[in-house]
């Protein structure tokens, strides 16, 4: 049966970021549990990147396996351009009451990067709504990525995926980070120098910025590139007074990840946007927000129905989704949650450190339940090509670890479940990884 199912496979399937021509075979997964998923040969595999980032409290957790069955049982799909329902009100007062300040304001979509297009599109309409023309610029940090839709792509054209498409993207002005690590001894140079760009940058165009996107304080398919929160703080802080709008693009620094909440909690920043997504529905269904405020909201009211936010999709609120929202978020609540969050990130400053005794290994560094390292082996320090990444994604595969790294950064992201043991297991298969391209 497996070696029919690859054929088929073969025959019709085209996977996302992925060269077909050299990659090795998918993992045929027939189930999940907690932290494990289980191939068609039986083989019980720890799942340490929460599938790509959206698994918050395990696969197949039963709470919201149930409030998707039930609410399957009730109202599935319905327009969201004529209608609306409970489980997307529910949602919305959830986030909005976990979000500081005045975001309450959620407008709903299906994926990542929808949910910063959608901010993207309303931050330049707020302005046109206002009679403000004169913006026309946006700003974003280096090596950030945003989605794979043209306007996230033109936000994130610094992490050198996109160059294929460059005629069909929008300028948009690309300002240093301060990316640091654990023991950097000089990201305050880092950070005076970054600041003194952006100021730069905004006596020349502050005047024509419409707005400012980040994923704050962890950029992550860049690689886990971390910056710290008084940093990112002052970098809002300037675009602020200048007048631009600022969007966080929380679709994987959201839900907890970071250990607060949200990054903006952790950065003590009031955004004008946050994009959400990943984590939204506990990994269970695609679903996104785009949450902002009253007063970007209030600019599109008008007898004039140009003046709307004429976007939207055909799933929008799709309930399913809400009600695993919902059920996410209620677990997500949970002190219980909370306090494993904070044993997970002190897990990660306890074991790392010997994984950066190790040949080869540098810039050390984690944020919440997030741990990376950077590996340089065989003169291939960069790109998602990586040879040292490559290798590491193999060996971990053998040992029955999804520990997936990006080009030569490799990085734990687990679920909540994740218990020390299962910890203790990745490490071990870290150091044996790294170790084994020296060999």
């Amino acid at each position: 049966m497996t070696s029919d199912l690859l054929a088929r496979d073969r025959r019709f399937i085209w996977h996302p970021f992925t060269q077909a021509q050299t990659a090795p075979e998918p993992i045929p997964v027939v189930s999940a549990s907690g932290v494990e998923i289980t191939d068609a040969d039986g083989n019980r595999i720890l799942d340490m990147i929460s599938s790509w980032w959206v698994n918050l409290h395990g696969h197949a957790h039963p709470a919201i396996a149930a409030a998707v069955a039930e609410q399957a049982r009730t109202l599935e799909q319905v327009i969201f351009a004529t209608c609306t329902h409970a489980p997307a009100v529910d949602l919305a007062e959830g986030l909005a009451r976990q979000l500081p300040g005045a975001l309450n304001r959620v407008f709903y979509s299906d994926n990542g990067s929808t949910a910063v297009e959608a901010s993207l599109k309303i931050a330049l309409q707020f302005f046109r709504n206002r009679g403000e023309t004169q913006r026309t610029r946006f700003v974003a940090m280096d090596g950030a990525y945003h989605g794979d839709t043209v306007g996230a792509m033109s936000a994130g054209v610094s992490c050198g995926i996109f160059d294929v498409w460059g005629q069909m993207l929008f300028p948009v002005d690309t300002l240093p980070n301060a990316v640091t690590w654990d023991g950097d001894a000089e990201v305050e140079a880092k950070e005076a120098q970054a600041l003194a760009a952006l100021d730069a940058y905004l006596d020349a165009q502050g005047d024509a910025v419409v707005a400012a996107i980040v994923e704050p304080l962890v950029q992550g398919a860049g690689g886990m590139r971390m910056c710290r929160p008084a940093f990112l703080k002052a970098w809002t802080e300037r675009l602020k007074a200048a007048g631009a709008l600022v969007i966080f693009d929380e679709v994987m620094t959201g839900f907890g990840r970071l250990g607060d909440l949200f990054a903006c909690i952790k950065t003590g920043v009031e955004p004008d946007f946050v994009c959400l997504s990943k984590g939204i529905t506990g990994g269970f269904l695609p679903m996104a927000a785009t949450v902002t405020n009253d007063r970007v909201y209030q600019a599109f009211l008008s007898d004039d129905t140009a003046k709307a936010f004429l976007h939207g999709h055909s799933y929008t609120a799709n309930p399913l989704g809400c009600a695993a929202g919902n059920a996410s978020l209620k677990l997500l609540l949970d002190p219980a949650c909370a306090k494993r969050r904070a044993e997970i990130e002190a897990f990660h400053r306890a074991a790392l450190p010997e994984i950066a005794k190790l040949r080869g290994v540098v810039r050390p560094r984690v944020m919440g339940t997030i741990a990376a390292f950077n590996v340089h082996a065989d003169g291939d320090e960069r790109g998602l090509g990586a040879t040292a990444g490559l290798r590491l994604k193999e060996f971990f595969k053998a040992e029955n670890m999804l520990i997936r790294p990006l080009g030569n950064v490799v990085y734990l992201l687990p679920p909540y479940c994740v218990t020390d043991e299962h910890l203790t297991r990745a490490y071990d298969s870290m150091i044996r990884g790294v170790k084994s391209l020296f060999a």
